[in-house]
């Protein structure tokens, strides 16, 4: 006979995360701008053994996903000169000169926050890197949108602190 666990059966308080409630830090950039992050995810490969008539698999090599960041890009502090003050530790259009990656690879911070701006939980992306960058769309039709900006962050690794 199945023994039932209070604690399973009866209500159970919790506050689950929203995703309005984080605030991201980029070097260079101001957390105010930035609008939204998608999601830290992974992938892993799967190596398969094969043997006579039957296989094992196994895994493989973790990949991180790439990161979209969407910002604002008020007039002043300008979110596309801080985007591009970033890309030219990559590489610098006029000499053509590229970086080190010591000098562009930066370490950011997503810090989700509590219904009362406690943080609940933590993610460190490791040797962040711009990949790529669109800076909006420019409408005559369009009179209320605000300029967005949109990042796509590569990385080494990340980190959930908690």
């Amino acid at each position: 006979m199945a023994v039932l666990d209070p604690n399973e059966i009866f209500f159970t308080a919790f506050e689950p995360k929203v995703q309005n409630r984080f605030i991201m830090y980029v070097d260079g950039i101001p957390s105010y701008t930035i609008k939204s992050i998608s999601s830290v995810g992974f992938s892993q490969e799967e190596i398969v053994l094969n043997h006579i008539n039957t296989y094992r698999k196994i895994k493989g090599k973790l990949k991180w996903n790439d990161l979209t960041m969407t910002m604002f890009d008020p007039i002043t502090p300008s979110g596309a000169q801080a985007v591009m003050e970033w890309v030219r530790l990559h590489h610098e259009s006029v000499t053509g000169r590229n970086g080190y990656s010591d000098f562009y690879k930066k370490d950011l911070t997503i810090d989700i926050l509590g219904p009362v701006g406690d943080i609940v939980s933590e993610w460190v992306i490791k040797g962040a890197f711009i990949k790529g960058a669109e800076f909006g769309e420019y409408n005559w039709d369009n009179e209320a949108a605000a300029q967005n900006l949109t990042v796509t962050i590569g990385m080494d690794y990340c980190v959930l602190n908690y």
